[in-house]
């Protein structure tokens, strides 16, 4: 299966990334723990029906040493015991800001207290932008059915 666009060979799709890459180097500079990092990139990920970044960002957690345990549960992880009341804000608000179209008042008042209870203001800004950061992402890959399956973690420096 090919892209139906070369967004590494392209020019204004190298140039746009190179931003959208900047402004995710801001992210995972910032002091949001990055297991949780990792944890809102692959739900949206999964929501959003992105193989591509599904692929790479379990790779990622896994080389940075994620459980298997933990990766296999985050489709369910309402019901999983494995994830930290910070991380299932993290994973509450990832849902309901990527399903932003699916719910007329957008994300819940109490979404966003069970994040700013667990999360200071810089790791609000840096989780929201993180969620806003993923959507982009998985549109332009699934856009152009970025294939999946060939990442290794690294490869893109």
């Amino acid at each position: 299966m090919d892209a139906r666009l070369n967004l590494f060979g392209n020019s204004v799709a190298t140039k746009v990334l190179r931003h959208i890459n900047s402004a995710g180097k801001v992210i995972s500079d910032s002091t949001l723990p990055s297991e949780t990092q990792e944890l809102v990139k692959i739900r949206a990920s999964q929501i959003n029906g992105c193989g591509f970044c599904t692929d790479m960002h379990t790779k990622d957690a896994i080389h940075a040493g994620e459980t298997q345990l933990r990766l296999n549960l985050i489709a369910a992880w309402r019901e999983a015991t494995v994830f930290t009341d910070a991380e299932r804000a993290a994973l509450e608000l990832t849902e309901q800001g990527t399903r932003i179209a699916d719910a007329a008042g957008g994300v819940s008042d109490e979404a966003w207290a069970a994040a700013a209870k667990h999360y200071d203001e810089d790791q609000l800004a840096a989780l929201i932008s993180l969620i806003a950061l993923i959507n982009a992402y998985n549109r332009v890959n699934v856009i152009v059915r970025q294939p999946a399956g060939d990442y290794q973690p690294g490869m893109f420096g």
